[in-house]
């Protein structure tokens, strides 16, 4: 039936190009080229892949806890922010330069931990007052963005002569993700990516932790009964399902962008929603979803 559905579509995209004047074969052609017909077409939608791959699970995860995260768009700033702010602001804060291998992790805990945070106060408005996820995810987006834009037309902002732009100043070297292969963009972000979306397949699945989260998603009621701490798990679910959100905002910074610039991730947290759903909020799933998404994304161009 997926299939079906999606020859229709095709179906009707190529309708609607051909009735504009356009060639519906050279355009899917594109598509397909611009996606994965060259090694840089690959790195360039691995690139797109990423972030995708981060909020889906964020979104994934939250959907199995049975709570619906809207807020992975805020959460993700938040988070990129954050990373930003260690990534150039701490060398100066301490007076000395830090090697690589502490300031780039740094970087990219704080920017998860502070995704968390956020996510974690919807988690435990939830948990104690009843306060409905979406409602609270959704308010939590209009705060974390337009802080976001504050900041960075503000106290955060670029103040060299050439920037106009809300944007910070580039993060330190020592905070940047080597690119995997000379010559391309990909880089070490999108193996963690991965290796990230094996780990909550493993928690989900293999832990008692995940058990819980699984059930309670399916009958908080019945978990309660048996001893789950539903409020407990509910805090959890959400504060890890900041933490992937934040994780991606924050690769995207070190590894990608190497500065928090206004605007960069408008759309992927609204899209991981589609993405968790196409992948039926399996790992493995999210994974397939987001390679579509960003080769869509990469192959438009």
């Amino acid at each position: 039936l997926r299939t079906v559905g999606i020859c229709v579509f095709l179906g009707i995209g190529g309708i609607i190009i051909w009735f504009v004047g356009g060639d519906p074969i050279l355009a899917y052609k594109g598509l397909i080229q611009g996606s994965m017909g060259s090694t840089k077409a690959l790195s360039e939608t691995a690139i797109w892949a990423t972030p995708y791959i981060f909020a889906g699970l964020a979104v994934a995860l939250a959907f199995k806890g049975g709570l619906f995260n809207i807020g992975a768009e805020g959460q993700l700033a938040v988070g990129a922010v954050f990373s930003a702010l260690i990534g150039y602001a701490l060398p100066e804060w301490l007076g000395f330069s830090l090697p690589g291998y502490i300031h780039l992790p740094l970087a990219i805990i704080v920017g998860m931990l502070t995704g968390g945070i956020w996510a974690g106060i919807v988690g435990a408005l939830k948990a104690y007052t009843g306060g409905h996820e979406v409602i609270n995810t959704i308010m939590m987006n209009y705060i974390a963005l337009n802080t976001t834009s504050y900041l960075l037309n503000g106290v955060m902002k670029d103040r060299s002569p050439t920037n106009l732009i809300a944007r910070t100043p580039l993060i330190a070297e020592s905070a940047r993700m080597p690119a995997i292969f000379d010559g391309l963009r990909v880089h070490w972000g999108f193996v963690l990516a991965l290796l990230v979306a094996f780990f909550i397949w493993w928690l989900l699945n293999k832990t008692t932790l995940g058990f819980e989260i699984r059930t309670v998603g399916l009958n908080p009621d019945a978990a309660k009964y048996a001893g789950i701490n539903v409020k407990r798990t509910i805090i959890l679910t959400m504060l890890f399902s900041g933490m992937l959100a934040g994780l991606a905002g924050s690769i995207e910074v070190t590894g990608l962008n190497y500065r928090h610039e206004l605007g960069f991730s408008i759309g992927y947290g609204y899209d991981a929603i589609a993405i968790a759903l196409l992948g039926k909020s399996h790992p493995l799933g999210v994974v397939l979803a987001s390679f579509l998404f960003a080769a869509m994304r990469n192959g438009a161009t």
